[in-house]
Formats: structure tokens, sequence, C-alpha cells
């Protein structure tokens, strides 16, 4: 179990480095500081301790899953989508501004994270509790998105 935690804690947390490079020039910049934000937009450092927060718990949905699929090369290819939707939406969204884009980007990665959510649900029972924070979050991070989007 410790070795997989691990294992999905380094590729959790290398999605959110790469990320956070793109994040991290984009949020001071011009383009970000000019559009119109939704009022519900949290403070910056909400951003950190959230996502901090959900790769944790996503890293030990992932461990428990792990032995309880049946189906491990589905597993991994959800995985793998879901770790390309995420780490692609920063550059895309900061860098690239590319809003609209953006949104289908965020929008299936929610998608997919409530799919695994719901597909495993049978199997893996409780342990589903630690994918809800993301999936959560993404509804949260979607309709920010979104909001960009129609008012700018």
């Amino acid at each position: 179990m410790i070795y997989r935690l691990i294992i999905f804690l380094a590729l959790n947390f290398g999605a959110l480095a790469i990320g956070g490079i793109f994040t991290s020039k984009g949020v001071p910049s011009d383009w970000y500081s000019s559009i119109a934000k939704a009022p519900w937009t949290p403070p910056g450092w909400v951003f950190g301790a959230a996502w901090t927060s959900i790769m944790i718990c996503f890293s030990i949905y992932m461990a428990n899953a792990w032995p309880e699929v049946d189906n491990k090369r589905l597993l991994i290819v959800l995985f793998a989508v879901q770790w390309i939707l995420n780490v692609g939406w920063n550059p895309t969204f900061f860098y690239f501004h590319h809003v609209l884009l953006a949104l289908i980007l965020i929008s299936l990665l929610t998608l997919l994270i409530a799919f695994l959510l719901f597909f495993y649900w049978h199997e893996l029972k409780l342990i589903s509790i630690f994918i809800m924070p993301y999936l959560v979050w993404l509804l949260i991070a979607t309709s920010l998105n979104g909001y960009i989007l129609y008012k700018n």
C-alpha cells in the first residue's frame, strides 16, 4: 500500500508541479488580473491548499483502487487521461488564454472524475470518499472557468 501511495503521490504532485509552472506566471499576469472573475472566486492561497489536499486524497483513492479493481488497464487509462487533462488545463488557460478550450478540458476532467466515482463505487465503497473532494473542487473550478468565458 505504501509503495503504491508513493507512486501516485509522485505522479499527482508531478502534475501539480507542471501545472504550477504556468499558473505561477499566469495568475499575476496582466491578462488574468484584467479579466472579470466570478464573485465566488476564492483567494489565491485557497487554490494551493485545495489542490494539495485533493491530490493527497486522490493518491489514497488510487492506491486503494489498484488492488480492488479487476481491469487495471482501464483504471490506468482513466488515470492517464485524467493526468493529461489536469496538466493540460493550466497552459491552455493561463499561457494560451484559450478560455473556451480550457472550459472543455476542465469539463471533460470533471466528467471523468465523476465517472471514476460512480463506476468504481461498487468495488471501492467507502474509499470513494477520497475522490469526492476532487469532484467538488472541479465543479467549482469549472464554474469559475465558465464565468470567465461568459463575462469576457
